[in-house]
């Protein structure tokens, strides 16, 4: 039997932590300072390359805070450890290894 209440601590842990990174990624640079963006590779330049490319994590971490939103809701609802396609159990090695797992291996 799963201890339900550790799962949900894990899951908000995890929530909290997802939702501090993606603050941080969104958050504006710190300082802009005298920055240049010409035809040269300046300061300006890297910068905006380096949030170009912070795009898809920062998509991939809104994704993961998806799916433990809906398994925290899982647990509200006690379908907790079902799968959302097909209703047939998760198994247990996957959420343990996965807590905010929602599908079986099957459909994930």
């Amino acid at each position: 039997m799963t201890d339900l209440a550790a799962v949900a601590d894990e899951l908000a842990a995890k929530r909290h932590q997802l939702v501090e990174q993606l603050a941080e990624m969104s958050a504006p640079p710190q300082e802009l300072g005298s920055i240049s963006f010409g035809k040269r590779v300046g300061e300006g330049t890297s910068q905006a390359v380096d949030r170009l490319s912070a795009v898809p994590a920062h998509d991939k971490l809104q994704l993961l805070l998806a799916e433990v939103t809906r398994a925290e809701e899982k647990l509200v609802d006690e379908t907790y450890g079902a799968c959302d396609v097909c209703g047939r159990p998760i198994g247990a090695a996957r959420l343990e290894a996965r807590p905010w797992a929602t599908r079986c291996i099957d459909h994930a």
